[in-house]
């Protein structure tokens, strides 16, 4: 059997190997180098076996190079890391075939040729190892080869035999064929027709390669970038629902919200939602601001752990449970005791962090307590401080946990700053400090309405690099 040649000259040094873009290289400069040999054997008599041998061989390799270099080109468009590999394997293993002349890939090929004439048959031994058929039981003839073929392969196979034979056209297809031990490979089939000397097809000559393993990763890529496309379709959609359930259930109002006081003073409020710069997926965290019965006002801002639909819709339920109970008169501390046992008896229990106040415009007295969350921030005169919080855990930890509560008399000109801790923070591993908050003190004493020192707190920490969501609420007694 004749050995295959590829292009003798030395390869360079290929680039880095584990990226794609190395990848793509190596691939195209072996693609050229194979194409060289193929356009100087094409110039060799067309008669001579080993000239044919060698132009099926690099017919074979460009074909294969092409399908390798169209499936880079798709890994490179944005399939997972971890494809990387399966290519190459595949990618070593033919630059490992231009450099010796037996190997990998003549393990893989074989040659066959079927004379019209005397209807004999030579096949080489490389595919009777191909085809697990031993050298004892001879050759198939062309109309044996279809018994071994896959039944949705037969009429394929068929239609390209005949067209070689009848118009002398070249045979490149594909067939499953099932070996004597049950296992089934895919085989590669190109072939032409030899002609005699007044121009009649004299035999079929043909080049065989087992190309199982390469079609296996092919598969598996394909898969894979099913598989990405499946989680980034279901991602798209949480996200949607996740950010229309959240739309429904927060505050509606946009801009600045005043609840009268009494006389010419109101409670200016405004706030603001920031979405994660790290995360497609909306969390749980939530403000809301609500007049009650009796002119009362409830401002309360809070955090659930985790994020899309089930961190939206138990962000939902606690909203809901909380707004209710505040409308029925029930105080910052038993709520959170309230909004505890809800959390931990939920059919999915979740954590949750959160701040709930009631002012008392009658009284001049803001009531709070809180669960495992930053303490509002009071700026009065210019400076700004936090509040000294009273105790209580987070939601949902454990049971019959109890929450106290803490009592405040606010002045005109007085403002509240609520946040959640993902506003202060930019990791999970990071504590939170309010520093940048306080200093903005200054402006929010030149600020004329809540809405203007909402913007100056997102302009300040609206840029940064967050894992997490956050919210953030200002709260003023203007007279």
């Amino acid at each position: 059997m004749p050995s295959h040649v590829f292009a003798d000259r030395p390869a360079q040094q290929p680039p880095e190997r584990g990226t794609v873009d190395a990848l793509i290289t190596r691939t195209r400069r072996l693609r050229g180098d194979v194409d060289a040999v193929r356009r100087d054997a094409a110039t060799d008599d067309e008669y001579d076996p080993q000239g044919r041998w060698q132009r099926a061989l690099c017919d074979l390799a460009v074909h294969h190079l092409d399908d390798l270099g169209a499936h880079l080109g798709q890994l490179k468009e944005g399939l997972p890391d971890g494809t990387v590999g399966v290519f190459e394997d595949e990618l070593a293993a033919y630059e490992a075939d231009s450099a010796q002349s037996t190997g990998s890939l003549l393990s893989r090929v074989g040659s066959a040729e079927w004379n019209l004439l005397t209807d004999e048959v030579s096949w080489s031994d490389e595919l009777y190892q191909i085809l697990g058929r031993s050298a004892q039981s001879g050759p198939m003839s062309l109309d044996e080869l279809p018994s071994i073929v896959f039944a949705e392969d037969q009429a394929l196979l068929t239609a390209l035999v005949t067209d070689c034979l009848v118009d002398g056209r070249p045979i490149d297809g594909e067939f499953r064929m099932v070996r004597a031990d049950g296992r089934v490979r895919t085989v590669h089939m190109m072939g032409e027709p030899v002609l005699d000397c007044d121009g009649s097809t004299a035999s079929m000559w043909a080049v065989l390669r087992d190309v199982s393993e390469l079609r296996r990763t092919q598969r598996a890529v394909r898969e894979s970038r099913d598989s990405l496309e499946r989680r980034q379709h279901f991602a798209q959609t949480e996200r949607r629902v996740a950010v229309e359930l959240q739309e429904a259930v927060l505050p509606p109002w946009r801009g600045s919200l005043q609840f009268p006081l009494g006389g010419p003073a109101v409670l200016d409020v405004a706030a603001h939602y920031l979405p994660s710069t790290n995360s497609a997926l909306i969390g749980g965290d939530w403000y809301d601001a609500l007049q009650l019965p009796g002119g009362d006002s409830l401002l309360s801002v809070g955090d659930l752990t985790g994020h899309g639909v089930t961190a939206t819709s138990a962000m939902a339920m606690l909203l809901g449970a909380l707004r209710g109970m505040a409308v029925a008169g029930i105080s910052p501390g038993q709520l959170m005791a309230h909004l505890n046992e809800l959390l931990e008896t939920s059919a999915q229990p979740a954590l949750g962090s959160a701040v709930c106040c009631r002012y008392s415009p009658a009284s001049q007295t803001l009531t709070w307590a809180q669960a495992g969350h930053p303490a509002p921030l009071l700026f009065r005169n210019g400076t700004g401080s936090a509040l000294t919080p009273p105790d209580g855990v987070l939601l949902g930890a454990t049971s019959g946990a109890a929450y106290e509560q803490a009592e405040l008399r606010l002045l005109p000109g007085d403002l509240l700053v609520l946040h959640t801790d993902g506003l202060t923070r930019t990791s999970a591993a990071e504590v939170g400090s309010t520093d940048r908050l306080l200093a903005l003190a200054p402006r929010f004493a030149e600020a004329r309405s809540a809405q203007e020192c909402v913007r100056t707190v997102v302009e300040e920490c609206g840029e940064d690099d967050r894992e997490d969501d956050a919210c953030v609420m200002v709260a003023r007694i203007r007279s």
